[in-house]
């Protein structure tokens, strides 16, 4: 709508109303399109503000007398909803605080340790994925193919860390992906570490992977042994280590551990009930 407008006549002014109201009474009286109309205005309003405004002078005319929270989508509550919301900020989105899941706990040497899983939301712009790595810094952890904040952004990050006594975690499974992988069946992905940090324990954690049907996933030891893992909420006096938990944040599969008896250590795992679906691969990193 431009200043030149206000240079037409009473006459041009008047043509317009008419030619209007001939639109108006030559269109077919039914159901309003109003929800139509307004989505087609949001999308197109930075180029097309006048055709959008005669649309809308269009339907009032083929409305008549009827009151606007009769047509379809105009009732408050639906008005409402066809707002334009505000987008997530980067603190609801958890770009600089993230998201995290306990695993797993128990007592190694007289020491509590501990298996969390972190997802990071994925910042938008380089200004959120710089104030991202510089919080990731300050918790010690380093994503995966990031060299700058620029190869954050559009991107998610998650770390799965175990942490001994006062000790700062360490990362044992991590990455940074566009979207999350989906899991089926009996795949899984796994990493063997220590309990401490002492050479003594290695191999006795297992933290791993699996599609979100898996219903139970069975580690082998060295000595014959087994520890078996099972879908888990919450935590008890008799939790052993070994369970599958849902992280939040994080799509397409859920984490698992093992813990391993002292003495032995890792040999190998597998996902036991995958509820029935087919077997596929198992990869275990050390």
């Amino acid at each position: 709508m431009s200043a030149d407008r206000e240079t037409y006549d009473m006459t041009a002014q008047t043509d317009i109303a008419l030619l209007l109201a001939d639109a108006a009474d030559g269109v077919e009286i039914g159901t309003a399109p109003v929800q139509a109309v307004l989505r087609a205005g949001r999308r197109r309003r930075a180029r097309r503000w006048a055709v959008a405004s005669a649309t809308a002078l269009v339907v009032a005319g083929t409305t008549g007398a009827l009151a606007v929270t009769g047509l379809p989508g105009g009732g408050p509550a639906v008005r409402q909803a066809n707002e334009a919301k505000p987008p997530a900020s980067a603190e609801a989105r958890h770009v600089y605080d993230p998201q995290r899941t306990e695993l797993a706990w128990g007592m190694y040497k007289g020491k509590e340790w501990h298996v969390a899983v972190q997802v990071w939301g994925a910042p938008r712009d380089e200004g959120e994925a710089a104030r991202q790595l510089d919080a990731m810094g300050e918790l010690g952890l380093r994503p995966a193919d990031a060299h700058r904040a620029a190869d954050l952004v559009g991107k998610t990050s998650y770390f799965a860390t175990r942490a001994w006594g006062e000790n700062r975690p360490q990362q044992v499974m991590f990455s940074t992906v566009d979207k999350f992988e989906s899991y089926s069946g009996k795949d899984m992905e796994a990493a063997a570490t220590r309990l401490g940090y002492g050479g003594e324990s290695s191999g006795r954690l297992v933290v791993g992977m699996v599609a979100k049907t898996a219903r139970q996933v069975t580690c082998h030891w060295k000595d014959g042994t087994t520890a078996v893992a099972e879908p888990a909420e919450g935590y008890s006096a008799h939790d052993t280590g070994s369970a599958i938990r849902v992280v939040d944040g994080f799509q397409g599969a859920n984490w698992f551990t093992c813990v391993a008896p002292e003495g032995t250590s890792y040999a190998s795992a597998e996902v036991t009930k995958p509820d029935g679906a087919a077997y596929a691969s198992v990869v275990v990193t050390k």
